[in-house]
């Protein structure tokens, strides 16, 4: 079964943002419902065994373009350490192309949104993102959502054999059962870390003028960006 959020009266509302890498959701392809109701949600999944209808993804904005035709259709390049997001926002989707337009690249940003496929003519399936909101983050932000989306990763990795783990069973089917590009996806984005960032700023400060705790400001910056952290 999928987990969701309840609504403050007790109605489920929306599906949990999963965390995930660059390059674990770019070779995401295969979607699916849990049930025939035409407004069930579809599910992206992932190669490490989880699904995901909502997805939490923090990196460097790089480019917007507006690529739309008649109207207004934003596109954002963003880069984590593993790889490159998508997102595309439009008319419907107004806040977020009104960031993406607004923007400065290159930026720190926090993304919410909602996986979706489409087929190439070619015959690929590529993966993008439709946002529902995009934040502006600090460096400290992204270095903290880069930790516990690797530790979201190895806790899938090592799960990934667990008896009654369906999600898992369907990657296997999907994509084959050797995880070690996500381990190594886990190192890779972990080696950034100790490396000097370009868009690194100052350290913010107390009121009495010391250092404010990284981590404490990091983490809530990341629960401030994305409106469903998992437990």
């Amino acid at each position: 079964m999928s987990e969701s959020e309840p609504t403050t009266d007790g109605d489920v509302s929306r599906e949990v943002a999963q965390r995930v890498f660059a390059g674990e959701f770019n070779d995401a392809s295969y979607t699916f419902k849990e049930s025939d109701d035409d407004r069930a949600p579809v599910y992206l999944l992932l190669p490490t065994g989880e699904h995901a209808n909502r997805v939490f993804i923090v990196g460097t904005l790089t480019e917007t373009e507006d690529v739309g035709e008649d109207n207004e259709y934003w596109r954002g390049r963003i880069v984590d350490p593993t790889g490159t997001f998508f997102v595309y926002a439009g008319q419907y989707q107004p806040d977020a192309a009104s960031t993406l337009r607004e923007a400065e690249p290159p930026a720190y940003v926090a993304v919410v949104g909602k996986p979706r496929t489409y087929e190439t003519d070619d015959g690929d399936i590529n993966v993008s993102v439709r946002p529902e909101s995009i934040t502006e983050v600090d460096a400290a932000t992204r270095d903290r959502w880069v930790v516990e989306t690797a530790d979201r990763t190895l806790d899938r990795i090592a799960a990934f054999d667990d008896a009654g783990n369906e999600y898992a069973r369907m990657a296997g089917e999907q994509y084959g059962d050797d995880l070690s590009r996500y381990t190594q996806t886990v190192v890779d984005g972990l080696e950034t870390l100790e490396s000097t960032d370009e868009l690194a700023v100052q350290s913010p400060t107390n009121a009495d003028g010391g250092a404010a705790d990284s981590d404490d400001t990091a983490g809530d910056a990341v629960d401030a960006a994305d409106p469903s952290p998992q437990p």
